[in-house]
This record gives structure tokens, C-alpha cells and sequence, in this order.
């Protein structure tokens, strides 16, 4: 018997539709389930188990939504892509942080601190400029360049009146000299599907292609790819967006993506991720 796949969505995007399409062209039997529209017996483990098949994409663009899905789907025995114990540390950049410096993977020197106080020690014994960003969170959102000393008091100062908890980890990173780009490599399992230098938009230092930056096709050193690998391997691996930056000390990692977004490499590679993601899955499940 094929196996059957379900794909988890609270919003439907290119990556999403292609997807669909790609379980659609191997003829394999893939269920989209809007998240939005779901409740879960967590009591009967049993119940609702056939609505998923035997594995679940999770693409849910909530990190928190699709985070707490991911478990209780675990917890009724059903296989998530990717697990949460992957989603989990790619999604807190403090836990990502651990476990690649951990691993002797190149990453930004990264401090953290837990009142604003401590955390302007900390920015002054790192130096400016330096750049502060939210534990949780993507597309960039409430990063920060602490440029001087001026600037950090007020951003940290923010942060605290913001009374989120979350926000009152301060998680900062010095700023990493480099081109205006970064490098995002689509990792599938034990295999590299894409890379893509990401350029930054006019006016923006982020390189986020939801941001409106650039792609182009980044061609892989062997060296490179034995650290990209390596990082995926640190976090749990699975399928996985590894974010590196070039620098005049050679390559560093600053982040790993559970959920992965490929709508830019796409735009440039002649790769089949989406394919690949599919095939991915269906080999596992068959495991």
C-alpha cells in the first residue's frame, strides 16, 4: 500500500502550491489540512490518527501554531517532517546558538542576558556596532543594529516597556562585517538541494527575500557544504533552511529554518525542491 501524505498550512503559498503539485505528479496521496480549521483530542490518541496519513509536512507560517501541532501529532504517533525537537531549537535562536557552537560550527559571537541592564554590559564589552534580535521570530522582524551606545539604551529600554517576556531575552550577536548578502542552502535529509545568495533590498541591510531582496544561484565549495551539512546535523536535520554569511574570517552560520521557505531559490535554480521535499517524505514513510 502507497503511503499517505497530509500537509499542514494556516496560509496557502507559492511553496505550499507547489507542494501539492509536486505529490500531485508522483501520484501520491497528499491531504491538505488548514490548521485553523483544526482541534485535536489530545486525551484519545487514536482519534483524528487517519486524517494525516502516515507522514505530515508541517508548513504552518505561525512558528507556534505549527510548533504545538507538530506535538500533539507526535504524541498520537504520527511522523512530522520536520520533528519537534528540530522545530523547537530552529525556532528559538538562543537554543540554535547552544547546540551549533557546540558543535564547533562557525557561527557570530552571540551574548544573552536577561535584564536591559546586563544586557548593556554585555553590548559594551562586545562593541559596536552590534545587532539585537528576538529569541522567536523570522522575515526579520524586530532585529535590531545597535549602532552606539545611545542607540542601545534606547532600543533596550523599548524592549522592556514592550512587557513581552519574550522580548526581554536579549539575545544579541556582534555585527558581522560582510557582503550585502547572505547565503541560503535548502538542506532535504542528507542531501543539498539548492543555494542562493540572498542580496539585500535598496535601503535595507536584511537580506529576507520577504523583505524584497534578491536571489541569485550560489555555488557551493566543498568545504562549505561539509559546514552546511554539519549544521543541519546539529539541530536534528530533516528539511531545513541553513542561512550563512561570508566573512573575512571565513564562513559563519547564523541561523537554521525549520520551516523552510524556497519561493527564491526556486526563482533561479532549474532544482525541483518541492519534488525533492515530496520524494523526501515518501522515502521516510515507507521506512
Amino acid at each position: 500500500m502507497a503511503p499517505s501524505l497530509s500537509l499542514l498550512y494556516d496560509r496557502i503559498r507559492t511553496e505550499e502550491k507547489e507542494l501539492i503539485n509536486a505529490a500531485e505528479k508522483r501520484g501520491a496521496d497528499l491531504k491538505a489540512v488548514d490548521a485553523k480549521e483544526l482541534h485535536l483530542t489530545l486525551t484519545d490518541p487514536s482519534k483524528e490518527r487517519d486524517l494525516f496519513g502516515d507522514i505530515a509536512l508541517e508548513r504552518c507560517v505561525s512558528y507556534f501554531r505549527g510548533l504545538h501541532i507538530t506535538a500533539a501529532l507526535e504524541g498520537k504517533g504520527i511522523r512530522v517532517i520536520n520533528p519537534h525537537s528540530v522545530a523547537s531549537v530552529c525556532g528559538n535562536k538562543l537554543l540554535s546558538s547552544i547546540l551549533l557552537a557546540r558543535e564547533g560550527i562557525p557561527t557570530p559571537k552571540t551574548v544573552v542576558a536577561f535584564t536591559k541592564e546586563e544586557a548593556m554590559k554585555a553590548v559594551e564589552e562586545m562593541g559596536y556596532p552590534a545587532v539585537i534580535k528576538p529569541v522567536f521570530g523570522s522575515w526579520g522582524r524586530l532585529i535590531a543594529p545597535l549602532k552606539d551606545r545611545e542607540t542601545a539604551q534606547a532600543i533596550l529600554e523599548h524592549r522592556e516597556e514592550m512587557g513581552n517576556p519574550l522580548y526581554q531575552i536579549y539575545y544579541i550577536q556582534e555585527m558581522v562585517e560582510r557582503p550585502p548578502r547572505d547565503i541560503r542552502t535548502v538542506v532535504v535529509g542528507d542531501e543539498i538541494a539548492a543555494s542562493i545568495y540572498r542580496y539585500s533590498a535598496p535601503e535595507d541591510w536584511r537580506t529576507n527575500i520577504a523583505r524584497g531582496g534578491r536571489a541569485e544561484v550560489c555555488p557551493l565549495s566543498e568545504q562549505l557544504k561539509e559546514i552546511i551539512l554539519k549544521a543541519a546535523r546539529a539541530v536534528g536535520g530533516g528539511v531545513l533552511g541553513v542561512d550563512a554569511m561570508e566573512t573575512k574570517e571565513g564562513i559563519v552560520i547564523h541561523e537554521v529554518n525549520s520551516t523552510v521557505e524556497f519561493k527564491g531559490a526556486m526563482s533561479v535554480s532549474e532544482v525541483d525542491i518541492p519534488g525533492k521535499i515530496i520524494e523526501y517524505a515518501l522515502n521516510l514513510a515507507k521506512r
